[in-house]
């Protein structure tokens, strides 16, 4: 399958665009170089005072970048308006939404002639591997857990067109009989995109990644942030950025 949000990205190797934070614009292109221009920069709009000024710092980021990730904040489900607002308003080319209003998202961006972007459905893991949890939005996330299966919720996705998986949290590498139960029946369900989030650091993503794409996913979107943060300055580490690389060369070459 093609996507047409592909054009913009670069994924390395084809198969993977590792994520990020960054601090500010320099630690941006930084990142950015030293993923060997292949990542991804998260922007959280749980992280801003409005809507505006998370568009501003996307707009600035759109400046230096082909994509940018808007994403929510740690799955914040109340964050999910605005991250259409946000979405709508700079075309950053890849969205993070919670699983009830992925396909309303898609459908926002498509009405506004954004159709370059990638809007992926945040699914959580159970406990069990081919057993994911859909009711991830504001009001459902509140209530008793959905419970279905990676296929139905796959299934789900696929009825409204949406290209990608989000799941979490998936503790670094310890559900990785879940992360490939759901991403096999994503692909299997002709969903392209499949993006484990939680946990992530340099020293697990090579596994959790091998898992993902031996379950069929075509592109691999690999969630790395606060792990690769320097807490001294709040800068996402270049070193550590360096070493993602290394590890996904084990994983690709």
């Amino acid at each position: 399958m093609h996507l047409a949000a592909y054009d913009r990205l670069r994924p390395y190797k084809g198969r993977v665009i590792p994520n990020f934070l960054a601090r500010d614009r320099e630690n941006a292109r930084a990142v950015y170089e030293a993923s060997r221009r292949t990542a991804l920069i998260g922007v959280m709009t749980a992280h801003f005072d409005s809507v505006a000024a998370c568009i501003d710092q996307v707009r600035a980021l759109l400046e230096e970048l082909p994509a940018v990730s808007v994403g929510l904040g740690d799955g914040q489900p109340q964050q999910w308006a605005n991250v259409v607002a946000v979405a709508r308003a700079t075309n950053p080319g890849h969205v993070n939404q919670v699983f009830p209003a992925a396909g309303y998202t898609l459908g926002a961006l498509a009405a506004a002639g954004l159709d370059k972007n990638i809007v992926n459905a945040l699914i959580r893991p159970s406990g069990t591997p081919g057993q994911v949890i859909v009711s991830t939005g504001p009001v459902s996330g509140g209530g008793e857990p959905a419970l279905v299966t990676a296929d139905t919720a796959a299934a789900m996705l696929a009825d409204v067109g949406v290209q990608s998986v989000k799941f979490f949290p998936i503790g670094g590498d310890a559900r990785l009989a879940e992360v490939a139960a759901m991403a096999k029946a994503a692909a299997a369900r002709g969903i392209p995109v499949f993006e484990p989030t939680g946990g992530l650091n340099e020293h697990n993503v090579a596994a959790v990644v091998r898992a993902c794409l031996e379950a069929g996913a075509q592109w691999v979107i690999p969630h790395l942030y606060t792990s690769m943060i320097d807490k001294t300055t709040g800068l996402t580490d270049i070193g550590k950025v360096e070493r993602v690389m290394e590890a996904l060369d084990r994983v690709l070459d």
